[in-house]
């Protein structure tokens, strides 16, 4: 009787160069337990500084290497029917002077965009209308909306962007982590496209 395997593809993982890729780090595996070391053991491909930094593996490429075993193997595959890895190198080690620089612009980039803004909508200009309106009174700084203001638009941004420094404030994502999502996943789709060699076919391929 012919072994039946079922196979679902990782969408994403991350090795490092010159590292070998098995089976069992691109799929979840499902087969009996005399069959599962032979497969655990698969090597599907070699990392090598030609590579860059992403690579694409197709499932065809998969069920190939799994009927070299055996050729009467049935395979079921689940999922999707691609893997990318990430091959990740030597991190070089943060710069302080660039940190602070890019620190710097970023506070005073959006410093000035809040500026800006609060100037077209003339924010302080309301808040000195309102004050007269409640108290009767005209001020220049009416600090008692001001104040209270400041401070809401601080916290308004920890809630909005779900963080505090590296502490999560609750399970749900932020917007700014949703967007990275979307553009991740499109990013994905375009590799998949792109970089998978079994699906693309060049007038001069035979």
């Amino acid at each position: 009787m012919a072994e039946t395997i079922y196979i679902r593809m990782r969408h994403r993982i991350q090795k490092k160069l010159n590292n070998k890729v098995y089976l069992k780090d691109l799929a979840q595996v499902i087969a009996t337990d005399a069959f599962m070391s032979k497969l655990n053991n698969l090597c599907l491909y070699h990392i090598s500084e030609e590579d860059k930094n992403i690579i694409v593996i197709d499932s065809t490429q998969v069920i190939r290497a799994i009927k070299k075993l055996d050729e009467e193997t049935e395979i079921q595959l689940i999922g999707p029917a691609q893997t990318i890895i990430e091959v990740i190198f030597k991190k070089r080690k943060a710069s302080l002077p660039l940190f602070i620089l890019i620190w710097l612009l970023l506070f005073i980039g959006s410093g000035l965009t809040i500026m800006n803004f609060h100037e077209d909508v003339s924010m302080q200009y309301v808040h000195q209308r309102l004050y007269t309106m409640i108290t009767g009174k005209e001020v220049e700084k009416p600090l008692f909306f001001q104040i209270p203001y400041s401070i809401g638009l601080g916290l308004g941004m920890v809630i909005f962007f779900n963080h505090v420094f590296k502490k999560r404030l609750n399970e749900e994502p932020s917007p700014l982590e949703v967007e990275v999502f979307n553009y991740q996943q499109s990013l994905d789709q375009y590799v998949i496209m792109h970089e998978n060699k079994e699906t693309l076919k060049k007038i001069d391929d035979h």
